[in-house]
């Protein structure tokens, strides 16, 4: 097979000195003990499917792609190696030798035939009682706020509650799915053209995300494939944060869960703690694990999609450590939605909730 992607790290993957700290982190590790599925593992791979002494067979697909791709080990890594992008980029070498996962190809060719992963067809659009229109704050509704819960009318409600004038867009899926699981460049621009066609007709100069996997796309995915975006990508908790809030009391024990691609990824942390410091008689509690310390919900990555027995575990451990709680809050719908599985799989009495319908519902 060719190694087009891999070539780029080859320099990264030799830097690795194999010392195995990231064992200690790897949500996968933890529940396969497999030393091919963390991130060490997945590098000497790579780096054999690069020189031609590891033959790509179904085991080293399967390990490849057993990935959430929540970067802790990267946090971990004394050298610092790139283990996202060596993954990612060994997936996308592995589609292109046909050797990817039939569940990941599926949602491929719904992104590109419907504007979706899950293949729906109806316009996201159809659903809301708006329509796009000039403005200089844009709001990127994402697939999952769309199609699988109830994220974008509590986004609309607040935006309206604060007298904003915003738009919606006629989006397609922002790419994150296809490239977290080996989509081609060709592929991706596919959508980020449509994307970003459609935020400069409307004259957007911020632009909105609820979805943590979007907003990472957005933010730093984009500019590697285009360039400079012309607009400024915000997740809503961001923009949140700068306005005077004011809440209904909520006397309830909460916690909060860091998404990866909000988190780890693009650095976002103090925004929605902020948030939840204004909530009046609220009483809000960290895990230990927090920040750039918490441990992923399995949820992304094309894992849950594609081993959902792996990432239902995961997210099983993540709800137990926050059992001290009442309530465990998270802005990423794609979270919710996992955390939900693992609610179901331990048999939790906590309550998961989208942290942005629980602002819409406390909002005064």
């Amino acid at each position: 097979m060719e190694t087009k992607a891999l070539d780029k790290y080859k320099k990264e993957m030799v830097t690795c000195t194999l010392c195995g700290f990231c064992k200690s982190v790897c949500p996968v590790f933890e529940h396969k003990g497999w030393d091919s599925s963390v991130a060490r593992g997945r590098i000497l791979l790579a780096y054999g499917l690069l020189t031609g002494e590891i033959e790509a067979d179904d085991s080293v697909v399967d390990r490849i792609f057993h990935c959430p791709t929540c970067n802790d080990c990267y946090r971990r890594c004394p050298s610092k190696i790139k283990t996202v992008e060596i993954v990612e980029a060994a997936r996308k070498d592995l589609r292109a030798a046909g050797l990817s996962l039939p569940k990941h190809e599926t949602m491929i060719k719904n992104i590109l035939e419907y504007g979706n992963p899950y293949g729906e067809t109806e316009n996201r659009l159809e659903k809301l009682d708006l329509k796009p229109h000039p403005a200089k704050l844009g709001y990127f509704i994402g697939c999952t706020s769309a199609y699988r819960v109830e994220t974008n009318k509590a986004v609309i409600s607040i935006l309206e509650k604060l007298g904003e004038d915003f738009t919606i867009l006629d989006e397609v899926c922002c790419g994150s799915p296809m490239k977290r699981v080996g989509g081609s460049d060709d592929e991706q621009l596919q959508v980020v053209n449509h994307n970003l066609d459609e935020i400069k007709k409307l004259g957007i100069e911020n632009l909105i995300f609820t979805c943590a996997g979007c907003f990472k796309m957005f933010k730093l995915d984009y500019p590697e494939l285009i360039g400079e975006l012309g607009f400024k990508p915000m997740h809503f908790l961001e923009y949140l944060a700068e306005k005077d809030l004011k809440f209904k009391p909520y006397p309830h024990k909460v916690t909060y869960h860091d998404p990866c691609h909000l988190g780890r990824h693009a650095g976002v942390y103090d925004a929605p703690r902020k948030i939840l410091e204004k909530i009046p008689e609220i009483e809000f509690q960290e895990m230990e694990k927090n920040r750039e310390f918490a441990t992923c919900c399995g949820g992304g990555g094309g894992l849950r999609i594609a081993f959902p027995e792996t990432s239902g575990e995961i997210a099983g451990e993540r709800i137990k450590n926050a059992e001290f709680a009442e309530v465990i809050t998270t802005p990423c719908p794609f979270c919710v939605v996992n955390l939900n599985t693992g609610k179901e799989l331990v048999g939790s009495k906590i309550e998961v909730k989208d942290m942005i319908e629980l602002i819409d519902e406390l909002l005064e």
